[in-house]
């Protein structure tokens, strides 16, 4: 299965229809989490100029990090799906089921790429930037029969469908064959598989909710990042 998802992110990062490049920017002031306090000590160990001077840099910039945008605790729920954070990780799953038998699983990786967009409205001159996100949509029948698995993308805005596997119960061939492009499909069919995935609520209000709880996550990473680096140059 991670071989396939290997694939399957390098499919959809050369997909012409979305193409989504790297990501060089982040939010511009990404809030953060609890300040980190100094651990105790009977005495105070020594440290050298140049620690001392990256610890106070360090703890100024939680501080403001915390202070100017706090994120929120992330939500667990979102509609009928359990949200499973992984902290630490650039990844979430939701888990869900539809009808008696189908589990649904679906994996989120954090912002991963952007696309430039003409800007709108009253000032319109230049671009903005919408971020994208992967998806990957796994629903298992548990009755023995083949699995289906979306790669999606999500726009702030939209979820797209970019490719759609068969992943069959037993082991995959060494190479399957793993479909044609979405958008090469016949159009019936695409509007029947995403009404397949709208029944299962895999649709663009998740692609919004998705990006929402991506930014505060962003804001919750950076800061533990933060605080492992002041940790780590204090010992």
């Amino acid at each position: 299965m991670a071989r396939l998802i290997r694939i399957a992110q390098t499919r959809l990062r050369n997909c012409s229809s979305c193409s989504p490049k790297t990501l060089i920017n982040r939010h511009p002031n990404p809030p953060l989490l609890p300040k980190h306090s100094m651990p105790y000590t009977s005495e105070a160990l020594p440290t050298s100029p140049l620690s001392s001077s990256i610890l106070r840099i360090l703890r100024t910039e939680i501080e403001y990090q915390s202070d100017s945008a706090p994120p929120h605790q992330p939500p667990t729920k979102f509609n009928s799906f359990v949200v499973e954070d992984r902290p630490g990780e650039q990844w979430i799953t939701m888990r869900g089921k539809f009808g008696d038998s189908e589990d649904i699983k679906i994996e989120v990786t954090m912002f991963d790429g952007y696309e430039s967009v003409p800007k709108t409205g009253d000032d319109s001159s230049g671009e903005d930037l919408r971020l994208h996100i992967s998806v990957l949509v796994d629903i298992s029948k548990g009755d023995g029969s083949n699995d289906l698995e979306f790669l999606c993308s999500a726009w702030p805005d939209r979820l797209e469908i970019q490719k759609v596997y068969v992943l069959r119960r037993g082991g995959m061939p060494a190479k399957p064959y793993l479909g044609p492009d979405f958008r090469d499909v016949n159009e019936e069919i695409q509007k029947k598989l995403c009404g397949y995935l709208e029944a299962r609520g895999v649709n663009d209000e998740l692609s919004l909710f998705l990006h929402q709880y991506m930014m505060n996550k962003d804001r919750i990473e950076l800061i533990r990042w933060l605080g492992n680096l002041k940790l780590a140059v204090e010992k």
